[in-house]
């Protein structure tokens, strides 16, 4: 049974759903500022809760969307760093205390930040050709791996070997483990590879529906998934659903030039509150 809530606090709640949507869709960073949120909403547990069933509901549309969009062998080449990353994470949730851990991951953020844009000032962009959207009905070019040709062309060598894979895929594993803020971490390092707007998507969307189905079963056993998030969940799907196909519409029509800007912001505005 759904909690009492103030009308307030229902619209707030249908707020962070729809930002839950949009994230899965269309603004990633999005994910991050629906988390900080619904914690002025519901209580700590209810909120970790209620917060990974609507980014669950959002996967499901996010992964169909762009099921021909994500390059899954920089996927599989993730798995190994990332799985480190949340041993570390869970392991550090026993050293650390709360506030520490979340500065460590907003120094952590913004650092990729500056260096993401050191590294694109660096190359200069007119050095890379801009990438328009890709036509919504247009069909994927695929390669003899099943993955979109046009990612194999557009990862940078800085982010394509082993070493940024171990750096950017442990972070990802620590962060989301630690905090719920693995986002901005995948969103600097797929944003380094220069994909175009749907494989970013596509490969985010994919990455994050792996990830919180293996944190399911912790989120079960740890009450964090019950009766009544179960509930909040049932009422703001609607609003969950709705802004993840609007989302869809949008990245269709998103220019690049447009888009980068928009999740370096979103990264910077995540990382800041942590910093607190």
């Amino acid at each position: 049974m759904p909690p009492t809530l103030t009308a307030t606090s229902w619209i707030l709640l249908m707020v962070v759903a729809a930002l839950c949507g949009i994230a899965k869709t269309a603004l990633p960073g999005a994910a991050t500022i629906a988390v900080a949120l619904c914690t002025a909403v519901l209580p700590a547990k209810e909120s970790t809760g209620a917060i990974l069933l609507m980014l669950m509901t959002g996967d499901l549309l996010a992964v169909w969307s762009y099921r021909h969009d994500a390059d899954f062998r920089m996927l599989r080449r993730l798995v190994p760093a990332v799985l480190a990353g949340v041993g570390a994470g869970a392991l550090f949730l026993h050293l650390a205390s709360d506030s520490s851990t979340r500065r460590l991951i907003g120094i952590v953020l913004l650092l990729l930040v500056a260096i993401t844009l050191l590294q694109r000032r660096a190359a200069g962009r007119s050095k890379v050709p801009t990438r328009s959207p890709v036509p919504p009905m247009a069909p994927p070019a695929s390669g003899a791996s099943g993955a979109p040709e046009a990612l194999e062309a557009s990862a940078a060598p800085a982010t394509g070997g082993r070493a940024a894979r171990l750096v950017y895929g442990s972070l990802a594993g620590f962060t989301t483990m630690v905090a719920n803020a693995g986002g901005p971490v995948t969103s600097m390092y797929f944003l380094a590879c220069r994909y175009p707007v749907k494989a970013f998507l596509g490969t985010t969307a994919w990455f994050f529906f792996l990830v919180n189905l293996v944190k399911l079963p912790f989120s079960v056993s740890a009450g964090l998934v019950n009766a009544t998030t179960l509930s909040l969940t049932g009422i703001a799907a609607p609003a969950v659903i709705a802004s993840a196909l609007a989302g869809r519409r949008l990245a269709e029509r998103m220019d690049q030039r447009v888009f980068e800007p928009i999740i370096i912001a979103l990264t910077i505005v995540s990382a800041l509150p942590l910093l607190r």
